[in-house]
């Protein structure tokens, strides 16, 4: 096989686009009265999915995990995907029909959005690495962020938590992510931990956070896990007390230092999945 072979098997689309496969950029021309949300994700080989040997998924499943982590932060802005570019790597090991697989699980997935494959690269290294970026686009001055939670919000989780082990597909909660537009102050998805991710939220908006009850969690998984574990991918969100929203409610934002968690009273340490530190301790 060789790239213009492997080209040839990418489905192309234009759908939204100027300009999409086939020239040096793709060109995408945005309305006046909205916002781009840019994001990109990087999915390794033995890092995050095993393709060979103990616990490995198949290339549709490794392709739909790819794209699901980056919608899953187009979903966090409250922006609806409109393209995206993929960047693959292949490794040795690799053959014409991984490659359909993984495609089409990831173009499974996009499509299923509505976002577009504008372009992307292909090369080759040791291990599978793969690069997604999406475009969203959000109503002008309306994207979702990380600081805006306010003391007196009530937080929510969009879904049960658990950790990888205990959701080996994820689904990026673009779904809860329109019904939140407008009305959540703050919003980020769970990624690497509830507790570290919320942590980092309210670092972002300079408050506190009080959680009243325990997280739900996914039917085999642990406190522990629902808490620390990552690549859960539901929303966490806060939002004014009095504002009907969907999901499960855990508690309150509140004045303190930034930062800190209290769960039924007692500190919360904000550990979860880190790559580095857990690269330092393996």
């Amino acid at each position: 096989m060789n790239e213009a072979s492997l080209l040839a098997r990418v489905p192309a689309s234009r759908r939204g686009l100027v300009l999409g496969i086939g020239d040096d950029a793709a060109i995408y021309r945005p309305k006046a009265d909205e916002d781009l949300t840019f994001t990109t994700d990087l999915f390794i080989e033995n890092v995050h999915f095993r393709a060979r040997g103990p616990g490995a998924i198949s290339a549709e499943q490794a392709g739909y995990r790819a794209m699901a982590r980056s919608l899953s932060d187009a979903a966090a802005m409250g922006a609806r995907p409109r393209f995206c570019l993929v960047s693959l790597s292949l490794a040795p090991w690799t053959t014409v029909r991984w490659f359909d697989g993984f495609y089409r699980g990831l173009l499974g997935l996009a499509d299923r959005y509505g976002c577009t494959l504008a372009g992307g690269d292909l090369s080759h290294t040791p291990q599978v690495v793969c690069d997604v970026m999406v475009c969203g686009s959000v109503p002008k001055g309306k994207a979702l962020r990380r600081d805006g939670a306010r003391v007196g919000d009530v937080l929510y989780v969009s879904g049960s938590l658990g950790g990888w082990r205990h959701r080996p597909m994820p689904v990026p909660r673009l779904d809860v992510a329109r019904k939140i537009l407008g009305r959540a102050t703050a919003a980020m998805d769970v990624s690497d931990g509830l507790a570290l991710d919320l942590h980092r939220m309210c670092l972002a908006s300079g408050v506190a956070a009080r959680l009243d009850v325990t997280p739900p969690v996914l039917r085999g998984a642990t406190l522990e896990e629902a808490l620390h574990a990552g690549e859960d991918y539901e929303l966490l969100y806060t939002a004014p007390k009095g504002v009907r929203m969907p999901g499960h409610r855990l508690g309150t934002i509140e004045k303190g230092p930034p930062g800190r968690i209290t769960l039924l009273g007692k500190p919360l340490s904000p550990h979860g999945y880190d790559h580095f530190e857990s690269r330092a301790r393996s």
